[in-house]
């Protein structure tokens, strides 16, 4: 992060010297609460000026006010408070961020009574603290000296519910850290993010209580994984697969499951990518990326859940030992594949640690992520992932929870017709059907290593990285799936 934010929550806030941030209505655009701190009356004056009515997510901004504490004292509107979502509440926070500047401490007024709850204003923490996220590990010289790393600023909501904001707020706190995570792994350059550091980043989370094994190349011959270890023979870095277990529920309870493709760089192997763009192929992780985020929020705010989290980490690098075209492997499940393009690397990745994740733990869903297909941004853009699966519930309450964080979800089609594109004359299947319905088919493939579970394959090519800045999100990494798959969780599968 570009600078550092500490959050607290009070009953009443002292602002001398900082910033007062009052959260408005329609009914209210000059919210009480502010006036108290502009006894000149200059808000007044600004918001006729400017024409401010407290819609929601505009704001207005007055420097050294008369008579105030305060250096500056500024208005954020929330249009009719009792009709904005979480997520909506998140964007107010998003927004209170962007008149952060050249101070160190903020007051947020969000005024007496029952108007804003202690579950808004602690969405409107989460918000800011996603919105201050940016990866500048690498800047040696900033172009903005007031957002330099060591800056920190103290930022308390005044709320007359101090308990159930600090209450709320824990676990809002978790869900973001889990996706600066994500984005961190995803930002990080492959140089620094090989497969061994990712595995490494992984068995951090044992400080928060998972369970961490990761297994090596030796071990995961023994398994015969071929199809994910015929990926890394052109990178002299050595694959990993990462199991991690968080077990917040019952000993008996099945545990639900998360399974990633961790692609720490992508060339596409001897089916070499054209040059262009190649650079963003450091974020071909962004499905390992999402589920290790994944595990450290429901660890982090203990979440009342089995789940196990599987990472496929490999590099896919041209070389004189990489797999060619026309290759076949064998994989864990015994299926036979044959390679038409070792630039169709992920699946290959995710259908031995979809075999091995089933064969071990039994899940009772599935859920894998990957940045798997560019077709898929054909299809759907950087708006919706797709979302394939063999279960309607599951399909179901995915695009709710989808809807309500919005890291939303589509639901694309699988057929038998889709199927037969996948078909070998050499072996079980090929890796690829070709240019039509890239993304359904590949998806098809996946669903050949799917038994009975209930699945879900979520392609987050779109969503990922490169992604719309956003109220929430200026990273070239989003982070996408954390606060969706958390929401699943939360919604459905907690005792």
């Amino acid at each position: 992060m570009s600078l550092s934010l500490e959050v607290s929550f009070s009953k009443s806030v002292k602002v001398a010297g900082g910033l007062a941030v009052a959260v408005g209505s329609v009914a209210d655009p000059v919210a009480a609460a502010a006036r108290s701190m502009d006894p000149a009356g200059q808000l007044d004056k600004a918001v006729k000026v400017t024409g401010f009515t407290g819609k929601t997510f505009t704001t207005v901004d007055i420097l050294a006010p008369a008579g105030s504490d305060a250096d500056r004292v500024a208005l954020v509107g929330a249009g009719e408070p009792e009709k904005l979502t979480a997520h909506d509440w998140m964007r107010v926070g998003g927004k209170i961020f962007t008149l952060i500047r050249k101070v160190d401490k903020v007051a947020v007024l969000l005024g007496e009574g029952e108007a804003i709850s202690a579950e808004a204003a602690a969405d409107m923490a989460l918000g800011l603290m996603m919105r201050a996220y940016a990866f500048d590990t690498y800047k040696t010289k900033k172009p903005d000296e007031e957002n330099t790393r060591d800056r920190k600023v103290k930022v308390v909501f005044q709320h007359d519910d101090t308990a159930a904001c600090k209450k709320a707020f824990v676990s809002r706190q978790a869900v973001a850290d889990g996706v600066m995570l994500a984005r961190n792994l995803v930002n990080e350059p492959a140089n620094v993010l090989g497969p061994v550091e990712f595995a490494a980043r992984a068995k951090e989370l044992e400080a928060l209580g998972v369970e961490v094994e990761i297994l090596t190349e030796k071990e995961m011959k023994k398994l015969k994984m071929e199809a994910l270890l015929g990926v890394s023979l052109g990178s002299p870095r050595p694959p990993r697969l990462a199991i991690m277990r968080w077990q917040g529920g019952k000993a008996k309870d099945q545990p639900v499951a998360f399974v990633g493709k961790g692609v720490v760089f992508d060339t596409g192997g001897i089916s070499i990518k054209p040059s262009a763009g190649m650079e963003d192929m450091k974020g071909d992780m962004g499905g390992a990326a999402a589920v290790t985020g994944l595990m450290h929020t429901l660890a982090a705010r203990k979440a009342k859940v089995n789940a196990i989290g599987i990472i496929g980490l490999v590099e896919n690098m041209p070389d004189g030992a990489a797999q060619r075209p026309g290759d076949i492997v064998r994989s864990m499940s015994g299926q036979t594949i044959e390679i038409i393009n070792t630039d169709a690397e992920g699946r290959l990745v995710l259908c031995d640690a979809l075999t091995y994740c089933q064969e071990r733990f039994k899940p009772a869903i599935m859920i894998n992520l990957a940045t798997l297909t560019g077709a898929v941004l054909v299809a759907l853009g950087q708006h919706h992932a797709g979302l394939f699966s063999n279960d309607d519930d599951l399909s179901a309450a995915l695009t709710k929870a989808g809807e309500v964080t919005e890291e939303r979800v589509w639901r694309m089609p699988l057929g038998d017709k889709y199927d037969k594109m996948i078909d070998s004359k050499f072996a079980d299947m090929k890796n690829t059907g070709g240019r039509h319905a890239g993304s359904i088919t590949a998806a098809q493939f996946l669903k050949r290593f799917v038994k009975d579970t209930p699945w879900a394959h979520l392609d987050i090519a779109g969503t990922a990285m490169g992604s719309p800045a956003t109220d929430i999100n200026q990273s070239w990494a989003s982070g996408f799936g954390v606060r969706l798959l958390d929401e699943l969780v939360r919604a459905n599968y907690e005792n």
